[in-house]
C-alpha cells in the first residue's frame, strides 16, 4: 500500500532534493581547486554509496546479486562511471552554473530516448520541448564559446547529459527489478571504486589539499550528494510523488546558476539567460501531462506519460 503524505511534508521533501541538487554543482566546483577531479569523483560516490547501503541494510535480502549482476554493472557504467566521471572533469572546464544548465539537458534527452527506445507517447508539447531544449543549448554554447569558455567543457557537459540519459532510460526500462535502495548503492560503490581506481593510477592522492574547502565538498557529497538525495527520492517515489520531483527538476540548473553567481561570482550574461529560460521551459513541456501524442512507431496514443 502507498504511504501518503501531507501536502506539507511532500513540499518540504521536494525542496530539499532540488535544494542538494541545486548547491551541488558549485559545492563541488570549489573543492575541486584543490583535489584531482577523477579522485575526487571516486571517493565521494564509493563512500556516498556506502553510506546508503547502511540504511538499506535491513533490506539486504533484497541484493540478490546474481539475478541483478546485469543491472547494477550498466547503471554503474552510465550513472556512476561515465556520469560522475565526465561530471567532474567537465567542471574543471566551465563555471559552475553554466555546467549543470547543459547537464540539465537531461531530462529532454529522457523524452527523446524513452519515445525511441521504449516507444512511450511523443505530444506535441513534448516535441516542442526537445526542439527548444536544443535551441536552448545552442544559444547558451554559442554565448559560451564568444566568451572564449572552453570547447571542450561544453563537450563534456553534453555526454553527461547523454550518458545520464542513457542510463535513467535503462532504468526505466529495466531498473524496476532491483530493489532501488540497493541499486543505487551497489552502483555507486562499483562505479565509484573504479573512478578511485582510475585516479590512483592517473592522478596523485599528494595533490589533495585536505583543507575546509576539500573535506567541505567531499562530505556534501558523501552525506547528502549521494545517500540523503536518493534516500528523500524514494520516499517521495513510493508516495506517489514521482510526477511531481520529475515537474521540479527544472528548478535545479536555475539554483545552481543563482547560487554560482552569488557565491563564486561566476559572469551571468543575457544570452545565458535566455539559453537558460529555453531549457528550463524544455525541461517542463517534456514532463508535463495531456495532450494528443504520438507513439514512436508514429500511431496516434494516449495522453502523454511522464518522461521521468
Amino acid at each position: 500500500m502507498v504511504k501518503q503524505h501531507s501536502r506539507l511534508y511532500t513540499a518540504v521533501l521536494i525542496a530539499a532534493l532540488v535544494l542538494i541538487w541545486g548547491v551541488s554543482w558549485p559545492i563541488y566546483k570549489i573543492a575541486l581547486n584543490y583535489t584531482p577531479p577523477v579522485l575526487f569523483a571516486g571517493m565521494r560516490t564509493f563512500l556516498g554509496g556506502l553510506m546508503l547501503a547502511l540504511v538499506a541494510l535491513p533490506r539486504r535480502k533484497q541484493i540478490r546479486l546474481k539475478e541483478n549482476a546485469k543491472i547494477y554493472s550498466i547503471s554503474a557504467l552510465f550513472n556512476v562511471l561515465l556520469f560522475f566521471g565526465l561530471q567532474t572533469i567537465g567542471l574543471t572546464y566551465l563555471p559552475g552554473g553554466l555546467f549543470s544548465v547543459l547537464v540539465y539537458l537531461q531530462p529532454v534527452l529522457v523524452g527523446l530516448l524513452a519515445w525511441l527506445w521504449l516507444g512511450e507517447a511523443m505530444s506535441l508539447p513534448k516535441i516542442a520541448g526537445l526542439l527548444l531544449g536544443f535551441a536552448g543549448v545552442a544559444v547558451i554554447s554559442a554565448d559560451g564559446l564568444g566568451d572564449n569558455l572552453s570547447a571542450t567543457g561544453i563537450v563534456l557537459a553534453l555526454l553527461t547529459a547523454v550518458c545520464w540519459a542513457f542510463g535513467a532510460v535503462y532504468l526505466k526500462k529495466d531498473g524496476g527489478k532491483a530493489d532501488p535502495l540497493w541499486l543505487v548503492s551497489i552502483q555507486s560503490m562499483t562505479g565509484g571504486a573504479i573512478l578511485t581506481a582510475i585516479g590512483s593510477y592517473a592522478e596523485s592522492w599528494t595533490s589533495i589539499v585536505w583543507n575546509g574547502y576539500y573535506l567541505s565538498g567531499l562530505l556534501f557529497g558523501v552525506i547528502l550528494g549521494v545517500p540523503t538525495a536518493w534516500v528523500i527520492y524514494f520516499i517521495l517515489v513510493r508516495s506517489g510523488e514521482a510526477s511531481k520531483v520529475a515537474t521540479s527538476t527544472f528548478l535545479t540548473p536555475l539554483i545552481s546558476v543563482i547560487a554560482s553567481t552569488l557565491f563564486l561570482h561566476e559572469p551571468f550574461h543575457a544570452l545565458l539567460l535566455v539559453g537558460i529560460v529555453m531549457i528550463v521551459l524544455s525541461i517542463y513541456l517534456v514532463n508535463r501531462t495531456g495532450g494528443r501524442s504520438v507513439s514512436a512507431d508514429g500511431l496516434t496514443g494516449t495522453p502523454g506519460r511522464k518522461a521521468l
